[in-house]
């Protein structure tokens, strides 16, 4: 029998909650790993763990949270799976053939000498990340499942209405189930070929929490710190692994500048403005260690190379003062690694920051055709501030506008539009005059 806590007084009741709350949202990932792992079958999975956490908003409240809560969900939850199995012969037959397939291919984990089931996430990261799935679908089931994000959470983080995203997960569950994609680790053999398909996935979900592709905020903190909190899980699971310790050492050091991205109004404030000391320096220091690891033992992988660039930013005292030229020789190293005409583009900031906004904009230009780049803001805005400082006013202005139909949130639109207004005016004073504090914007002094 399970140790307990002393049962909680009247007035401490409605922590137990917050504290059941907690303990599913910290425990949801591995629940349904070793019950996915178990049964075959990731909405069996689902529907027994949220009767367990009801089960635990019963009777933790009176007998006292438990000892081990997370294996208390787990004994509960497989046992609600086990009668619904008995209730439904055909379904239990189904899902034992997927059982002997999943066993075949992978055979679960014992308990270990304390009675504690293994972490077994790694399984449904590769699961929910897993190739077969579509794009749009894997980053989705990847807060569901593994964040502890409920449906609508998961809606709000990708900015579409809650039946919507439910309909996506559902999709995403029944192509697992009818795909029968295997809830194990790739072999040593596919490893290479499968991780970096996970590694995207955080750093998607990563990307829209830091940057947001829209709406009234610039960052959402929340989501960026869900994708650190996966990222973190991916690197204690995999230690041998690089680009797991790149991926999230990119990650905190990117994070680190977060309270310095914006004013007390939620305004944006350049790279170049930005009150460094505002900066989380223990933050930084973690994700510089996590750099030393990933570029050590073999040759560098993208994330560890981004990881790189990241730090040199926040290791310079200011914008004039980052080892540019170094942040350049780093993206020939990342471009050769993923040639990309996003590498490209920042490339090109760096480029101009190194030897002057004409050097940037000959490579830019030299990217007007990429159909990748077509809709992606950041091309014109770094174009529009490289004119600028050109004095080329009115071809500044052209490409501000450009920009303005593309930005997706309010404050880089209210940046780009004053942008504008300054190109605008200088444009129709006919001034040859150098920017000012605007042209900071240039394209090397955008955060990240």
């Amino acid at each position: 029998m399970d140790e307990r806590a002393a049962g909680p007084d009247e007035p401490a009741r409605a922590g137990v909650d917050a504290s059941v709350e907690s303990v599913f949202r910290e425990e949801r990932g591995r629940l349904l790993a070793s019950l996915s792992r178990r049964f075959g079958d990731l909405d069996l999975a689902e529907e027994v763990a949220s009767e367990a956490i009801e089960a635990a908003l019963v009777h933790w409240p009176v007998d006292g949270v438990p000892s081990r809560p997370g294996a208390w969900l787990l004994t509960t939850a497989r046992r609600r799976a086990v009668d619904r199995l008995r209730r439904d012969r055909t379904y239990a037959a189904r899902l034992a053939v997927l059982q002997v397939e999943a066993d075949r291919a992978d055979p679960a984990p014992a308990a270990d000498a304390d009675g504690e089931l293994p972490d077994e996430r790694l399984q449904l990261f590769f699961t929910c990340a897993h190739p077969a799935l579509p794009a749009e679908d894997r980053g989705a089931l990847t807060l569901r499942c593994l964040a502890g994000l409920t449906t609508p959470e998961v809606a709000r983080a990708y900015l579409v209405p809650t039946a919507t995203m439910a309909q996506r997960i559902v999709r995403a569950k029944k192509k697992i189930r009818e795909a029968r994609i295997p809830f194990r680790v790739p072999g040593v053999d596919e490893l290479p070929a499968r991780l970096p398909g996970v590694l995207q996935v955080l750093y998607s979900i990563f990307t829209e929490g830091y940057a947001a592709s829209s709406g009234p905020t610039l960052q959402r903190s929340d989501l960026a710190e869900e994708a650190i909190r996966l990222a973190r899980i991916l690197r204690r699971l995999l230690p041998a692994e690089r680009e797991p310790a790149g991926l999230l050492g990119l990650m905190l050091l990117i994070h680190a500048r977060r309270a310095a991205r914006t004013d007390a109004a939620g305004a944006l404030v350049l790279l170049a403005d930005q009150d460094r000391g505002r900066w989380d320096r223990a933050m930084i220091e973690e994700g510089r260690e996590l750099v030393r690891v990933a570029l050590t033992g073999g040759p560098p992988g993208r994330y560890g190379v981004q990881a790189a660039i990241a730090a040199l930013h926040d290791e310079a005292a200011d914008l004039t003062t980052t080892d540019w030229p170094q942040v350049v020789a780093l993206y020939d190293v990342l471009f050769a690694l993923t040639p990309s005409p996003i590498v490209a583009l920042n490339r090109a900031v760096a480029v101009a920051m190194r030897d002057g906004p004409e050097a940037g904009l000959v490579l830019l230009d030299a990217l007007a055709d990429e159909p990748r780049l077509r809709g992606h803001h950041p091309y014109p805005a770094a174009r529009a501030e490289l004119l600028y400082r050109c004095g080329r006013f009115a071809e500044a202005a052209v490409a501000y506008r450009e920009a303005l139909e593309q930005v997706g949130t309010d404050p880089e639109r209210a940046h780009l539009s004053r942008g504008l207004a300054a190109a605008s005016a200088a444009a129709g004073a006919g001034s040859g005059s150098s920017a000012g504090s605007d042209s900071d914007s240039a394209a090397g002094t955008r955060d990240g």
